[in-house]
């Protein structure tokens, strides 16, 4: 019997999530809405979708799984367009976003409809958008976390895993509450920090002008996360005011409680802030995705010739190791340049790494 799924917002999550369904439900039929006509064509032509529609209604009307894959304010919407659509009693419906209390009190409006609404949040992404950057495999070892109401009936959950088995996503229920909290902890409040420090240096800049060539390398990859949609952040952080004003106080006292140990030279209160912060982050799990996407770089020292990088890239593309992203981080006459490869996954990183020393380059992984 073809199942017909409804993906509404087909960039970089709701096209990996198609994808994966596609892949693990050969009786899925996946339909496909988007707001940018070219990615609707491109989703199609790509294999993402198998059709697409130019309305929600039409789109939503007889569909057993419903995935809102758009910027939470934008899900908020899409539910009250949902609400007034021709559902099926027995339909799923779940979305992607960063944040959970608001959006599961507003799918509140679907009890009416005996509609099961679950909240869903892959804790996994990529530094690319759109939907040619899609992957069935983007999920793979992340965190999915569900925030399903008391309500729920716990078939429905079940049935919701089944759709989405196909992502081999690690899956954890908990409630909206909860999710909000820790999200704010590990993802939402890093990125006000990055955002913070890049604003920093651009102030100072104006009185140094060096500065931003200073900041070139290794500010500019602590701050990466700064780069992520303003739009999708602006949001997320109006979702989750209250979490983030309790942890912009608690950093505030934490800010005074380091300014107090400089500004009195405590040498030793210094040492042990450091070193505590050294052993808590040493022992987080390496290889577990974590709310932040990782960075698979690998560091290979070049020398100052030419063909260098057409030399590495090349010995990877015969061993078919796709290569993400690829920056020069120093390159001077007559010393080593640095060239810094970013991979999708840690496995392609450490074949990249085993191929290129077996060419005789030194590499290695910052950790």
């Amino acid at each position: 019997m073809i199942r017909k799924v409804f993906v509404i917002g087909l960039g970089l999550i709701g096209g990996s999530i198609a994808l994966a369904i596609k892949k693990e439900h050969s009786n899925a039929l996946v339909f496909g809405y988007d707001i940018k006509e070219d990615q609707l064509k491109m989703a199609k032509s790509l294999g993402v979708i198998d059709e697409y529609v130019e309305d929600i209604n039409e789109g939503a009307t007889n569909a057993d799984l419903i995935i809102l894959a758009t910027p939470v304010t934008k899900t908020e919407e899409l539910i009250d367009i949902l609400v007034n659509c021709e559902l099926k009693p027995s339909a799923i419906i779940t979305d992607v976003g960063s944040t959970k209390e608001k959006i599961v009190e507003k799918a509140r409006a679907f009890n009416d409809k005996k509609v099961a609404f679950i909240g869903g949040h892959p804790m996994a992404g990529s530094h690319k958008t759109g939907v040619d950057a899609a992957r069935a495999h983007l999920f793979e070892n992340a965190f999915y976390i569900l925030t399903p109401s008391p309500q729920t009936n716990m078939n429905k959950i079940i049935q919701l895993q089944n759709w989405l088995k196909g992502t081999k996503a690690k899956f954890i229920e908990m409630s909206p509450k909860q999710h909000d909290e820790l999200a704010g902890v590990i993802s939402h409040f890093p990125h006000i920090i990055a955002a913070s420090l890049v604003h920093q240096v651009a102030k100072m800049e104006e009185e140094q002008p060096e500065l931003s060539n200073l900041a070139a390398g290794g500010f500019r990859d602590i701050t990466r996360i700064a780069s992520a949609s303003p739009i999708m952040w602006r949001d997320i952080l109006i979702h989750n005011k209250e979490t983030l004003l309790k942890l912009l106080t608690r950093w505030q006292e934490e800010m005074d409680y380091v300014k107090q140990l400089i500004d009195n030279a405590e040498a030793g209160q210094i040492f042990e802030y450091f070193q505590a912060a050294k052993t808590f982050r040493d022992e987080l799990p390496v290889k577990q995705k974590g709310a932040i996407p990782s960075f698979y770089d690998l560091y290979v020292d070049v020398p100052d010739h030419p063909g260098v990088i057409s030399d590495v890239t090349g010995i990877l593309a015969r061993q078919e190791i796709s290569i993400t992203n690829i920056r020069i981080l120093e390159t001077r006459e007559d010393i080593m340049g640095v060239l810094r490869l970013s991979f999708r996954s840690d496995q392609d990183r450490d074949r990249a790494l085993s191929c290129l020393q077996e060419h005789l380059y030194e590499g290695y992984i910052s950790s």
